[in-house]
């Protein structure tokens, strides 16, 4: 059995929609943490898809694992 590859799903409003620069860090939407990148990107396509029509919202998977292993 595989171990797990941490993601984390998280959003909020920015400054620039071509940015990651979040402006309010204490209003960040936490969607969840998942195991595999399919269970991630279906959270993610989830959470954007509520707020499509707001430019400044932007939601993001970040491959955890990537930061805790980043020998791998």
């Amino acid at each position: 059995m595989s171990e797990a590859k941490l993601h984390l799903v998280f959003g909020g409003r920015v400054r620039d929609p071509q940015t990651l620069e979040f402006t309010d860090l204490e209003k960040l939407d936490i969607v969840g943490m998942f195991p595999d990148y399919a269970s991630a990107e279906e959270a993610w396509r989830a959470a954007a898809q509520k707020t499509v029509d707001d430019a400044e919202m932007k939601y993001v998977v970040v491959h955890l694992h990537k930061l805790l292993q980043p020998q791998e």
